[in-house]
């Protein structure tokens, strides 16, 4: 029985569907050379805008790849950066277990912030994926959450009411996005508290 106004349910993929942890990649590169990774660490903390831009759209695969390979002194390959900078995630089999179910009565969509590397390597042959109706990409869209017209990406798609969508998101400030569009959100800690939460919403 699911609840009266929802028809359609969206999934944030990092640290719902995917929990990620950047040591791992951090790791490698000290494996590589020893402090190479906090070098990557410490500029892309300095650096935060060129992530943005790039999960954005903005800033080229290239463009991206090479202020990486310059900031840890070019000890990598393309090749290496990509396949270690995608080597973060893993899947959280809980939370994909609910997707079959769910796709019975809900369109299901994927709304992430995320970039052309981390879906080529990371993250693109995941089977939970098939049940996805549509994949709202930050990268293919030209924004990012919490802005407006991300959300409305997902809206223009399902031609729903915004008061039909159900969100689910780790970052409260993306989930709080989506409710100021009319939406209902759920901040993702958990999956006892995801289940409390749709059984709340009679969903499941």
């Amino acid at each position: 029985m699911s609840s009266n106004k929802i028809s359609v349910i969206v999934f944030d993929l990092g640290n719902v569907l995917l929990p990620f942890d950047y040591n791992i990649a951090v790791n490698k590169l000290d494996d590589i050379e020893a402090g190479l990774g906090e070098k990557f660490t410490n500029f892309y903390k300095i650096n935060y805008q060129i992530h943005r831009a790039f999960e954005k759209g903005k800033l080229s695969e290239k463009d991206f790849i090479n202020k990486i390979l310059n900031a840890v002194n070019y000890k990598i390959t393309t090749d290496e950066f990509c396949e270690i900078y995608s080597s973060v995630f893993k899947e959280n089999k809980e939370v994909a277990a609910l997707l079959p179910k769910l796709k019975k009565n809900f369109k299901l969509v994927l709304l992430s912030n995320t970039n052309s590397i981390h879906q080529e390597y990371g993250w693109k042959n995941y089977g939970f994926l098939k049940y996805f109706d549509k994949l709202i990409l930050s990268h293919k869209v030209g924004a990012i959450k919490p802005e407006k017209e991300i959300y409305k990406c997902v809206e223009n798609f399902t031609k729903e009411q915004s008061a039909h969508h159900l969100f689910i998101d780790d970052v409260l400030e993306y989930a709080n996005a989506a409710k100021k569009l009319g939406w209902d959100a759920i901040q993702f800690t958990g999956y006892n508290n995801l289940i409390t939460e749709l059984k709340n919403r009679k969903i499941l």
